[in-house]
Formats: C-alpha cells, sequence, structure tokens
C-alpha cells in the first residue's frame, strides 16, 4: 500500500488534481504522517470548471494551495463515518456540508462517485465537482 498522493498519481482520472497537488506545493502534505482524507475531483470535474477562475487560482500558488486543502479533512474517514456527519472542517478551515447516505454521499455539490481508498496515511474519495470554500464561490459566481 502508498501514501494518498502516490496511490491517487497512479489513477489515470486523477491527473489534473495531482498537477494541482504539485503546484501548490502540497505533495509532502499528502505524502506525510498522520492521517489524513482528501477528495479529488476527476479530471473530467476540472472541465466544468469556469477556465478564467481556474487560471486566476493556479497562477496565485497561496490561492491553489487553499484550494487544495479545501479537499482535504483530518483523520481517516470512511463515507460511512463522514455520514454520521453533518459538515467536516477542511485544512483550508472552511467546512463541507455532508449529505445522503454513504452510498450517494454529497459533499457539497460534489458527489462521491469512488469511496474508500485506502493509503498507508488515510484514505481518499473521487468526486465529480472541484470543491470551492464559500467565499471563493461567491467570487465566481460574481465573475461569471
Amino acid at each position: 500500500m502508498k501514501n494518498i498522493f502516490e496511490t491517487a498519481r497512479e489513477d489515470d482520472r486523477l491527473s489534473t488534481s495531482i498537477r494541482m497537488v504539485q503546484a501548490g506545493g502540497l505533495a509532502e502534505t499528502l505524502r506525510g504522517k498522520g492521517e489524513l482524507t482528501a477528495f479529488f475531483p476527476t479530471d473530467e470535474a476540472f472541465s466544468g470548471f469556469p477556465w478564467e477562475v481556474l487560471e486566476a487560482i493556479t497562477d496565485d500558488r497561496e490561492k491553489l494551495a487553499g484550494m487544495i486543502m479545501y479537499h482535504v479533512v483530518q483523520g481517516k474517514l470512511t463515507t460511512r463515518e463522514l455520514a454520521t456527519m453533518e459538515a467536516i472542517r477542511t485544512l483550508q478551515g472552511d467546512h463541507l456540508d455532508i449529505t445522503g447516505p454513504p452510498t450517494a454521499m454529497r459533499l457539497n455539490d460534489a458527489t462521491i462517485i469512488q469511496p474508500d481508498i485506502e493509503c498507508t496515511n488515510g484514505m481518499y474519495h473521487i468526486i465529480d465537482r472541484v470543491l470551492l470554500p464559500r467565499a471563493v464561490e461567491a467570487r465566481v459566481k460574481r465573475t461569471v
């Protein structure tokens, strides 16, 4: 078994997420010790994302790091464990709303399409949309 970063890097559906993790300087966080749970959007999820917003975020390493940390929470959490919660605080500091049963769980507007991928330092779930902190989402809606 490999760590979160190494495992996700081997999944062809996650190449955009992995490039962003590397550009944001957070590969070491996802390789490190301590248990984490990450939510990785598929490459397809990024295609539905406003290009100009994505470019603005990726041009600013601090914003990019914040966006990535909004996809990571402390602890190793299965969808069954997440289903007992209404919200969870991310490493970025904002929270994700959790709705639905483990088999159709949603985090804000994203649906978990492949749950519970175990790694040595936690686990990750694959989601169908890019998650945005509320403050960023409000700015995106004003600019689009």
